[in-house]
């Protein structure tokens, strides 16, 4: 079906120059929805109204009303304009990092009468005083915190001098971590000394102010002042047990950061590894809400992100994959960082196990943070979205027929509910009306007698699905939907399409619409289990059938013995031979003594006939 939309955006791209720039997606209230770069906008732009995409293109594209483009001298100019763009709108379907990434640095807001130390992403203009960067924003906090510990200033939410007295010294002054500043014993000049002597640590001058604190204790001691002499005395004992934990404070950034990147089936993880002469320092983490896709592309994007506001570049980045404006990232980042910074993709050596790490690394926090329950919903919504439901297919029945020549045609229901298999509502169904191998009449049949159940109040058949898959094409699902249709029921119906492989590559409209899967991995394994599943039950049953039908056949001319003294025998002899075997006595166990007798006769007078 023509859609007049996306043929005028399509013709309008095709209108565009082969020059690089930058393209401005809009949706139809005006608001900008996405934003790239190209070498080429004409073709770029045009291949997102022509062909397949993955289902997070696909969602951007049906938003698309209209675009714009920008163009630029080189496709240096674009890059940097691209991250400018981005910055400005935070389009809904770019990739954003949170503003927190990067080298963090340790602020003291020196204006206030009490001083307090916090973290910070980069340097402010605002009066207060910066220490770093940092390595870790995590390693960076916690040997924060053990640093004000050791030297007993407050990590509480009061605020001084407005909460002195107000109440009792809490928890920390018990434990000896805080000397009870809100308590208004000790002054404002103790308390500007104690952040003086952290400012020193974090300045690196540790072992100096240690051996101030040393002389000050030896001082108090010989002064015969021993309660104050204690308290330095166990203050210089933490603040050496500091200095060999907590070496995030005494190297600030990393000359190789490794960039790792994992793409699971509903979360993303992008990584970063920072090493300083080899040794790996800290690292930096963010998990993403969806997979990425196209990751060459979306690496870039990620990296240009990652060090847009960051204080410090290191020398060398390493990437999992080529990046097609590699040439381009290198040369944003080394003006940025003011020296020379090599962007590669290390083949061997420290550096690929480097990379190695970082790509293991995002692939052990992409499957930690994922849920099962996670999965599924997230599947559930993207083939909603992809298959235009209106709600999200919690119930999928699926249909398939099995056969051998004409005999013992049958067809098998399964039922998935959120994502796992119902066994105890599969259904079977032997083929009654159709003569010889017509799948489309079979799967008609079939059809048509689980929906005529529901509609005459069977509650075996109570409820209807949310989705309707049937195993075949689309001439199978129409069968399957006219069906249905027949018994006043409404349900979407898609057919599972296989490839060479016989892996389910599509689903198909009964009108020949495809929507492939395979971009999806948790919608493409989802659809191939509920395919496999079907498909195993069907042929199942049909073997069933036609073992019955082979193993039960000598039975069936013996007089007296009908369908119901046949299951008995076959249930407790479990084979026909057994039956044979059996003597009148154990045959009478089971059956009447005169079937018993006509059943014994039977095999044995063939004995003696042969």
């Amino acid at each position: 079906m023509a859609n007049p939309k996306l043929d005028e955006l399509r013709e309008k791209a095709a209108a565009l120059p082969l020059k690089p720039g930058c393209y401005i997606m809009h949706s139809a209230d005006g608001t900008v929805i996405y934003v790239g770069k190209a070498k080429a906008l004409r073709n770029r732009v045009s291949s997102y109204f022509h062909g397949a995409h993955n289902a997070k293109t696909e969602a951007m594209v049906s938003n698309i009303s209209d675009f714009e483009v920008i163009i630029a001298k080189s496709e240096f100019e674009a890059l940097v304009l691209e991250n400018s763009l981005i910055k400005h709108y935070s389009p809904k379907y770019n990739i954003l990092l949170k503003d927190d990434k990067g080298y963090p640095f340790v602020r003291l807001d020196v204006k206030s009468d009490y001083p307090r130390f916090s973290l910070a992403s980069r340097r402010g203009k605002d009066g207060a005083e910066y220490f770093g960067p940092f390595a870790s924003r995590g390693n960076t906090r916690s040997a924060l915190e053990a640093l004000l510990k050791a030297l007993r200033l407050p990590t509480c939410s009061r605020q001084f001098p407005r909460d002195i007295g107000r109440e009792r010294p809490c928890l920390n002054n018990h434990m000896g971590v805080c000397d009870a500043w809100c308590r208004g014993v000790l002054t404002k000049e103790d308390y500007r000394q104690r952040i003086n002597e952290a400012v020193m640590v974090l300045k690196g001058r540790g072992r100096e102010l240690t051996r101030q604190l040393t002389e000050r204790m030896n001082r108090e001691a010989e002064e015969l002042r021993f309660e104050e002499a204690a308290r330095l005395r166990d203050q210089i004992r933490s603040l050496e047990l500091l200095e060999t934990r907590q070496t995030v404070l005494m190297k600030a950034a990393s000359d190789t950061d490794a960039v790792g990147y994992f793409e699971g089936e509903v979360k993303s993880a992008f990584t970063v590894l920072h090493y300083v002469q080899g040794q790996l320092l800290a690292k930096d983490m963010e998990l993403l809400e969806d997979p990425l896709g196209e990751t060459a592309e979306s690496l870039s994007m990620l990296v240009r992100q990652y060090y847009l506001d960051a204080d410090i570049i290191p020398e060398r980045v390493l990437l999992p994959t080529e990046t097609e404006d590699m040439a381009e990232l290198e040369q944003f980042l080394t003006e940025k960082a003011g020296h020379g910074v090599q962007v590669m993709v290390p083949k061997r050596g420290m550096y690929r196990e480097f990379m190695e790490a970082a790509a293991e690394n995002a692939r052990e926090e992409t499957q930690r943070s994922t849920t099962a329950e996670e999965r599924v919903s997230k599947t559930a919504s993207w083939l909603r979205d992809a298959l235009g439901l209106e709600d999200i297919p919690v119930r999928v029945e699926s249909f398939d027929i099995s056969n051998l020549g004409a005999d013992d045609v049958v067809a098998s229901m399964v039922v998935f509910e959120r994502g796992r298999p119902k066994k105890s509502e599969y259904k079977k169904f032997r083929i009654k009306t159709i003569e010889g191998q017509d799948d489309y009449g079979s799967m008609r049949e079939a059809v048509g007698r689980r929906f005529a159940r529901y509609a005459s109040g069977d509650e075996s058949f109570g409820k209807l699905p949310d989705l309707l898959l049937i195993d075949g094409g689309d001439k199978h699902a129409a069968a399957a939907r006219e069906a249905m249709l027949a018994q006043g029921v409404s349900v979407p119906v898609f057919g599972m399409v296989k490839d060479d492989r016989h892996r389910t590559r599509a689903l198909v409209t009964p009108d020949g619409r495809e929507i492939g899967i395979q971009a999806n991995p948790a919608a493409f394994a989802y659809i191939g289990n509920i395919q496999e599943e079907t498909h195993r039950f069907a042929i199942e049953y049909q073997r069933t059938l036609r073992s019955r039908r082979v193993r039960g056949s000598r039975l069936d001319g013996i007089p007296g013995v009908g369908e119901k003294r046949k299951a008995e025998l076959l249930k407790h002899f479990r084979s026909v031979r057994a039956v044979e075997a059996a003597s009148v006595e154990e045959l009478a166990a089971v059956v009447p003594k005169n079937t018993a007798r006509a059943v014994y006769d039977y095999f044995h007078s063939e004995e003696r006939e042969k």
